[in-house]
């Protein structure tokens, strides 16, 4: 349950793709498998790495608008799955989900699409659901999963990539989940705020 963990595939699905290249390349060096959506998956073949469409892992295409792309058993239940428990490896065969190791997602940029003075409808499409749910999942289960939940903390992995390759420790994983639910914490405080003074 505890103690060093490989990074064998990685779930990366972000808004903010600056400084995200170098990180890209060191796993892909590394021999990290990539799964992604829409503009990110688009993004990290530009930059010559193969990259599964998660798509194509759900068997379901993005809908609603983008609204649902990434809320499925196959995604979550490879952040999820306990490796230590064998009933949790039994039924990731079972419905043919892999494991997911690392997680790389950024939220939508609700506080900057408020302080622009967006219609409340554009605002409320920036309430990030499948985001903040990959967050939430991959801190939860950080015995297992690296969360790495904005661009300030590209720096951070990268730096653990290269002393020690695609693995991390137990601390290093806690740590970034510690930071994760900072992010998390942070994003619903400003939504919660802002739907106070819609109702004013």
């Amino acid at each position: 349950m505890s103690g060093n963990k490989t990074i064998k595939t990685a779930l990366v699905s972000v808004y903010h793709k600056d400084g995200l290249d170098e990180l890209l390349a060191k796993l892909h060096a590394e021999g990290v498998k990539f799964l992604s959506t829409g503009g990110t998956q688009e993004f990290i073949e530009s930059l010559g790495f193969p990259c599964e469409k998660v798509e194509h892992l759900t068997g379901y295409p993005s809908i609603l608008g983008g609204r649902v792309k990434t809320l499925h058993p196959k995604v979550f239940g490879g952040i999820l799955s306990r490796r230590h428990l064998a009933e949790d490896v039994a039924q990731m065969q079972q419905y043919d989900i892999p494991a997911i190791d690392l997680v790389i997602v950024d939220l939508y940029p609700f506080e900057t699409t408020v302080a622009e003075g967006a219609t409340p409808s554009d605002i409320i499409e920036k309430i990030d659901i499948g985001g903040i749910s990959l967050i939430r999942a991959a801190a939860k289960n950080f015995t297992d999963v690296v969360i790495v939940p904005s661009k300030a903390e590209y720096a951070d992995l990268l730096a653990i990539l290269q002393q020690s390759g695609a693995q991390t420790s137990l601390e290093e994983r806690r740590r970034f989940a510690t930071k994760a639910f900072g992010v998390s914490s942070h994003y619903d405080t400003a939504i919660g705020a802002w739907f106070q003074e819609q109702t004013k």
